[in-house]
């Protein structure tokens, strides 16, 4: 139990780094946070106009997920599971900011990722193909969660299913205000700035 508590903290003190707000402001570009949804994940920094510094972003809060994992890992599967959950959740809640951080999209990805590239690659080509129909950043993303869990099922990841389940979960809550704007038609489509 200490172990799976410590490698739940680790995961959280890293996945709450806030690369987003970081970058963008060694950038110049001032608070990330006060532009387009307010939040500090990727989508928002594409907000900016700077395509590179979104991907930077993206790359960098996916690898603090699975970083979490892969290091905890060798404790046990359970460590690196408690790390990744920590990880998503230092995203989202990141105590430096006030527990108000990112949607936790990247960060789920990575987390992903180090549990199974196959279903990393379910996410991803769920991700893309809903984005490509329809530009909405956050229908990909709440598409693929649904899809990534059901992946790992089918890998006979159990326990990693399980847990993957509960972020998707946040996952839609975090995008609830996007929700009721797709359903009013109001919904921000990738790449037009705000």
């Amino acid at each position: 139990m200490t172990t799976i508590i410590l490698a739940l903290a680790f995961g959280y003190l890293l996945g709450s780094v806030p690369f987003g707000l970081l970058i963008t402001r060694a950038a110049g570009l001032g608070d990330v946070r006060k532009i387009g949804s307010g939040n500090i994940g990727a989508t928002n920094v594409l907000r900016t106009g700077n395509k590179g510094l979104a991907a930077a972003t993206l790359l960098l809060d996916a690898l603090k997920g699975t970083a979490a994992v892969l290091v905890a890992s060798p404790w046990g599967v359970e460590a690196g599971i408690a790390a990744g959950f920590g990880a998503f959740v230092g995203h989202l809640f990141p105590v430096w900011l006030g527990f108000k951080g990112g949607k936790g999209v990247a960060t789920y990805l990575g987390v992903l990722a180090a549990f199974s590239w196959q279903a990393a690659l379910v996410f991803a080509a769920a991700w893309l193909a809903v984005a490509f129909l329809t530009r909405y950043s956050s229908l990909s993303a709440l598409v693929a969660a649904v899809a990534s869990p059901v992946a790992l099922h089918l890998l006979d990841q159990p326990r990693h299913a399980a847990v993957l389940a509960a972020m998707s979960v946040i996952i839609f809550f975090t995008h609830r205000a996007n929700i009721s704007r797709l359903l009013s038609g109001t919904e921000s489509k990738i790449g037009r700035k705000e």
